[in-house]
């Protein structure tokens, strides 16, 4: 893959498997059973949202308004679920010891969760603070490919010479709309989804490598 100099990770269900977590409190707090929508559904519709998108979108399918202050709540209970749960996605540690290209994370969550969640699975002393992008510091969220092209503009590269590399489906438009090529980690029920919208798809993370090819990694 020529003239590709830099890769872009996505956080949450690239690095660091948080989407379950999440939206289970999610589904939890918003109290709608699980005839309305099953944690299956829910990650496949709210993956790579704003959390404030979400909240609203369960509003409106448990037909109710939630207090004013639950999105607080939501980030409290959601970080000492990740305290006990979190972990990397397997083989994503291996990845970054062997990366051999820039490389950096471009987020929709709080720059606080990203760390957090970086931290807690042994993974920020890969990623110095000049290689965290969060959406909130710049005010667009994914589709909008506004926080990659903002990372890569700080890393000081062009879109044609990065990758992006997702998980979600609001993610992979993102990186489609801003002009980058995209790979898709699937979670095993949303690889046509994934695929449909653009994506070059793929299971596990050891597989990436090999799809992107030499010069990439340390062999």
């Amino acid at each position: 893959m020529q003239n590709i100099e830099c890769i872009i990770f996505d956080c949450d269900g690239v690095l660091v498997d948080t989407e379950t977590i999440m939206i289970s409190v999610l589904l939890e707090m918003a109290a709608i059973p699980e005839t309305k929508i099953d944690i299956e559904e829910a990650v496949k519709l709210f993956s790579g949202r704003q959390i404030l998108e979400t909240i609203k979108m369960l509003e409106a399918i448990a037909g109710t308004s939630f207090p004013d202050d639950f999105e607080q709540h939501f980030r409290r209970r959601a970080y000492d679920e990740f305290k006990k749960k979190v972990k990397p996605i397997e083989g994503v540690v291996n990845l970054l010891q062997s990366i051999n290209v820039t490389y950096c994370v471009a987020s929709s969550g709080p720059r606080e969760k990203i760390e957090l969640n970086l931290r807690l699975t042994g993974i920020l002393p890969f990623f110095e603070a000049a290689r965290i992008f969060s959406s909130y510091e710049i005010g667009s969220w994914k589709p909008d490919p506004g926080i990659f092209l903002h990372a890569a503009s700080a890393m000081n590269f062009l879109p044609s010479q990065c990758i992006v590399i997702e998980d979600s489906l609001a993610g992979v438009e993102a990186g489609l709309r801003g002009g980058f090529r995209v790979f898709a980690l699937t979670n095993g029920y949303n690889r046509e989804a994934l695929a449909e919208k653009g994506a070059v798809v793929f299971d596990k993370m050891n597989e990436l490598p090999q799809l992107l090819g030499d010069g990439f990694f340390k062999m």
